[in-house]
């Protein structure tokens, strides 16, 4: 297949739509079921490259959930505990494979963005991840191949229209990309920036400790940023991306929009969060909004008479920002990835209050000297690698 043909690019009056290869070799995809569109293929081609890296640079399997052409999560396959298979809702699952795992992660620490996601995988889809992917509202998914089960349970989603793509995982891409703006041609060289623990040997503050986990989360950190549309910034824990900032013009709006995301996900495990009692049948995207609302500020529109009969057996109690801001104070530990420098320490002091302790950062900037001092006054640990992750 050397073109596929779309059904309009990324609004229906874009046509004609199709992608194909320049030097006229072989697409390397097999669309094995449905029929992707214009954007389903931006977010799995991006998607692949940032699973295909974080196996590479981890050994684990990996996931990530896209959404516009930037990740709403990414993660590796490790164990999760059962506050965590409660709040991603895979806690009636049993035994998940690792690779099963990670889309849990990917997909869980996110759900509101996550909806309507195209999913990566690293590895072969196994029936496990199938299963996990049968009951999300999903446009597609990306493998570098399906055990035959698996793939029956994915033809069948969707009425049958599920986007199922196989990606030949041994191929390399040119070394220069090319795209087209108003008619005018784009190029450059492909960022092959290969991220590895050598990137994370300047420490630059104080604090020097910085074990290994800590570095695979940064690297974690660092290759999302890679395929996240910039200005961005990513905050992760054990394994996974729990907030992600993307496309905003001002780097500390990035590290709020973030933050506020990594809050949500460290709220929901909040024991007052795992014990809302939801009105049967309702179904985990509608509980998903319920939560999102119940600890935002827009609590009464799930609290109010005539609401929250809707959504809970049991009206809750407000979840007070008292109580949210003593809960928030147990986060620690968190990693936190930018992918250009920080001007100002503002970006530091708003890390901290969701707590994170470890940063990574290109640095450079005129005022490295006073975001520094900063990370020494909450004793973190910052790394300056000195390489700008910028990706449009």
């Amino acid at each position: 297949m050397k073109d596929f043909e779309l059904k309009y690019g990324c609004n229906p009056n874009q046509k004609p739509a199709k992608i194909f290869m320049e030097n006229g070799k072989e697409l390397p995809i097999e669309v094995l079921n449905g029929r992707p569109g214009y954007i389903n293929f931006l977010d799995a081609f991006n998607g692949w490259q940032l699973v295909k890296e974080l196996k590479e640079a981890t050994g684990l399997p990996a996931a990530t959930s896209f959404k516009h052409v930037s990740p709403a999560g990414a993660a590796v396959g490790t164990p999760m505990s059962d506050v965590l298979k409660k709040i991603y809702w895979v806690d009636d699952l049993g035994e998940l494979t690792p690779l099963a795992s990670a889309y849990a992660r990917a997909r869980g620490a996110d759900r509101m963005s996550s909806f309507g996601d195209f999913i990566a995988l690293s590895d072969v889809c196994d029936v496990c991840t199938a299963n996990l992917i049968k009951r999300e509202v999903s446009d597609g998914v990306i493998a570098p191949g399906y055990e035959p089960e698996a793939l029956e349970i994915l033809k069948a989603k969707k009425k049958g229209n599920y986007n199922v793509i196989k990606i030949d995982s041994s191929y390399v891409p040119e070394p220069i990309e090319r795209k087209q703006v108003y008619g005018i041609t784009f190029e450059q060289g492909r960022n092959e920036i290969r991220i590895d623990d050598s990137l994370l040997e300047n420490i630059v503050t104080a604090n020097k400790d910085l074990p290994q986990n800590i570095k695979d989360d940064m690297k974690i950190a660092l290759i999302t940023l890679k395929y996240t549309q910039s200005n961005s910034v990513c905050y992760v824990k054990d394994g996974q991306a729990i907030g992600i900032g993307a496309g905003q013009q001002s780097r500390v709006h990035c590290t709020r929009l973030a933050g506020s995301k990594a809050d949500n996900w460290m709220l929901r495990q909040c024991p007052k969060v795992l014990d809302l009692q939801f009105v049967d049948g309702l179904g985990r995207a509608d509980r998903d909004n319920a939560i999102d609302n119940y600890i935002g500020d827009e609590y009464m529109d799930v609290l109010s008479e005539g609401a929250w009969q809707r959504i809970f057996k049991v009206k809750p109690e407000v979840f007070t920002a008292e109580e949210k801001r003593e809960w928030l104070s147990k986060m620690d530990g968190a990693v936190l990835g930018s992918d250009a420098f920080f001007p100002f320490s503002d970006n530091v002091e708003r890390a901290k209050k969701s707590g994170v302790k470890y940063i990574v950062q290109p640095g450079g900037s005129v005022r490295d000297d006073l975001v520094i001092e900063c990370a020494d006054k909450y004793n973190m640990v910052m790394v300056c690698n000195g390489v700008r992750l910028f990706h449009h």
